[in-house]
């Protein structure tokens, strides 16, 4: 039986079957708070939101390498900010490549802001494949409420914002899009 013995700013005691367990807190509470994000457009590196991932006031990000969805996703740039969306269309498109990042609890909330979830993206679990092939479960931002012809338009394996597409993202100042917008 584990049983609760002490807790203290850094340090925690559990009892298991007489044995006495001491964990370090701080490792403990950031590892029960990690979360993996694929991001597959502007908060990429070297691209223009890229700073949200970057800035600690924000929580904590540590690049865990490059991935590619598992399932194919139609990745289209659209709306007068040429933003790139992840349409909500599994099995239509491509198997999308972007980065992965493990991220604490508060990074995935300013995420949520910057998205807008969950009334503009939506965040879904979806599987990843790394580089090195292994397979992970990634927080993914979807667009479920897009219009028709946004699956007419060209899909993209990667993005890159100063892409050979000719269309360049555009900050807005609300960093969404209205949905009616695209």
């Amino acid at each position: 039986m584990l049983s609760f013995v002490y807790s203290s700013c850094s340090l925690v005691l559990l009892r298991y079957s007489g044995t006495t367990i001491t964990l370090n807190s701080r490792r403990v509470l950031s590892n029960m708070s990690q979360h993996m994000v694929f991001v597959y457009g502007t908060l990429k590196e070297d691209e223009p939101n890229h700073h949200w991932l970057s800035d600690k006031e924000n929580g904590e990000a540590r690049f865990v390498g490059i991935g590619t969805t598992r399932e194919r996703y139609p990745l289209v740039i659209a709306s007068r900010y040429n933003i790139p969306y992840l349409l909500a269309a599994p099995g239509k498109g491509e198997h999308v490549e972007g980065e992965v990042y493990k991220i604490d609890d508060k990074m995935l909330s300013k995420l949520d802001i910057l998205e807008d979830h969950p009334k503009y993206y939506e965040r879904k679990i979806k599987k990843v494949r790394l580089e090195s092939e292994e397979e992970v479960e990634c927080w993914v931002y979807l667009l479920f409420k897009f219009k028709p012809y946004m699956l007419e338009l060209p899909f993209l394996t990667t993005y890159l914002s100063k892409g050979d597409h000719g269309k360049p993202y555009v900050a807005s100042e609300d960093d969404i899009s209205d949905p009616d917008d695209i």
